[in-house]
């Protein structure tokens, strides 16, 4: 935003320095403006400096929790009813996932009315909704969970905790309903989440889009405190705390502190440094993969291999990994990835027969591992030419001793890569999931298109090389001895 754009945003600095006052712990202290929001301010409130009227339509801000969301959405909800003449009888809504959650910003809003004499002379203030009795505005409460929500004529409206909304429908109920405003304002206001693919995270990646310019869109305003979705962040780095935290002068360095020994890693990332995990609950602890990779390390002709191959006919991915028997060293080989919005896709069934016929050429291969499930005829014909093929199905119970395998092969560094990227994202995609049969690799949902068919080809691959390393242990001992 050019420094010389026209704003409101220093006029909403000075109504909540004159009118609003906090909550919670602090409260009745006057709610003064840190610099990063007299910031967010001037940009939510640019005008066009043609037409003098708000340029911003929908407004995204992602920070971590405990740097007053609720006190921001709450006070512009307050500014908009009390203080926007753009259209006459302006309605605000606080939206959110649930109606608890939409209720947070609304009592706050509700809290600093009722504090200001001034401003409860010209409010009627209820429960569930307040009234401006000089423009006959309302502010009131919706959810997700109320189901339909149409006909509603919001004029702003505060979406709490986007990454909450298992759908867009409340999004675009209420963004439809405000087609005949002026200057409607739609302000999502949310920590980070874990699905790219979900309605928060394809409103962030067109932020970003908007941010980078790849998408010219000044309607669309972008404030993101966090590491990139792709920014590897070490949970324990307290300068990482510090950058993307806005509010951290005022913040508890203790409760960070103890927050990040006892919160899952994933919970920590997301919900203290507003970063985009993989899944929601990540499967290796931070750090440990990227620990093992060795790049002077290489697979070389010959090599006793062990292959894992994980199959899917469309719509997934196709992956066939190498695990070398005689040092645990893993690498992938191919990889056939669905494009993005190709929903045509299948996977080339006969380059892939001809991958695996060429690797056992290349390579001295002890086993094919593979999930039979999709790739039955054509793993049947390729042990009728003689290849050693081994099928693994990888469902159910089958997956719990090579992912425990696997796991802790990795924390005990007794396995190295090479560093591939594809690789390292699908082993970032996986999820652990534990039940009575135990604990075995997953997707976090079957319809994700977050792959993890490297990681499942890689785990089998490496179970069966320890078990060629084991079985072959005695053998080469007696042979030293001798």
């Amino acid at each position: 935003m050019s420094k010389t754009a026209p704003t409101k945003g220093p006029i909403v600095v000075r109504f909540s320095e004159k009118f609003l006052t906090l909550n919670g712990s602090f409260s009745g202290q006057p709610f003064e403006p840190m610099p990063w929001m007299g910031g967010l301010f001037d940009d939510i409130f640019l005008l066009n400096p043609d037409t003098g009227r708000r340029l911003r339509r929908t407004y995204l801000l992602g920070v971590p929790r405990k740097n007053a969301k609720s006190t921001i959405g709450a006070g512009i909800a307050v500014y908009q009813l009390i203080m926007d003449r753009s259209d006459d009888e302006p309605q605000i809504i606080s939206a959110a996932s649930t109606r608890d959650q939409a209720r947070l910003v609304f009592n706050m809003a509700r809290g600093m009315i009722l504090a200001n004499p001034d401003l409860a002379s010209i409010c009627k203030v209820y429960r569930n909704e307040i009234v401006n009795t000089e423009t006959g505005g309302i502010y009131k409460v919706v959810s997700a969970e109320a189901g339909a929500v149409h006909g509603l004529n919001p004029s702003t409206v505060i979406v709490d905790e986007y990454h909450a909304h298992k759908t867009d429908d409340l999004y675009v109920a209420l963004t439809s309903g405000s087609a005949m405003r002026q200057e409607p304002l739609f302000i999502v206001i949310s920590t980070a989440g874990h699905d790219l693919d979900s309605p928060l995270g394809k409103l962030y990646q067109y932020g970003r889009q908007v941010e980078s310019g790849e998408v010219v869109d000044p309607t669309f305003g972008f404030t993101w405190y966090g590491p990139t979705e792709d920014e590897t962040v070490d949970p324990t780095d307290e300068e990482a705390w510090k950058r993307f935290n806005p509010s951290w002068d005022i913040m508890n360095l203790e409760d960070f502190r103890s927050a990040q020994k006892h919160m899952p890693e994933s919970e920590f990332v997301r919900y203290r440094l507003n970063g985009w995990t993989p899944t929601q609950d990540a499967w290796l602890p931070h750090g440990v993969w990227d620990a093992c990779k060795d790049e002077s390390r290489h697979l070389e002709d010959d090599d006793r291999i062990i292959v894992g191959f994980d199959g899917a006919f469309g719509g997934d991915c196709t992956a066939l990994v190498a695990v070398r028997v005689e040092d645990l060293h893993v690498e992938p080989l191919r990889l056939w990835e669905k494009p993005a919005g190709d929903k045509g896709w299948r996977t080339p069934v006969a380059e892939v027969e001809q991958a695996i016929r060429d690797i056992c050429e290349k390579y001295t291969v002890q086993e094919v591992v593979a999930d039979p499930y999709f790739f039955q005829v054509s793993l049947q014909k390729l042990e009728d030419e003689g290849l050693p093929i081994v099928e693994f199905p990888t469902v159910g119970n089958r997956m719990v001793a090579p992912t425990k395998t696997f796991f802790d092969a990795v924390l005990d560094q007794e396995l190295t890569h090479d560093g591939s990227h594809a690789l390292a994202r699908h082993v970032a995609n996986t999820q652990l999931r534990q039940d009575s049969r135990g604990s075995r690799i997953t997707k976090e949902h079957k319809a994700s298109s977050r792959h993890i068919d490297l990681t499942v080809a890689a785990v089998i691959a490496l179970g069966r090389a320890r078990a060629w390393r084991e079985q072959e242990a005695p053998r080469e001992a007696t042979i030293h001895l001798l």
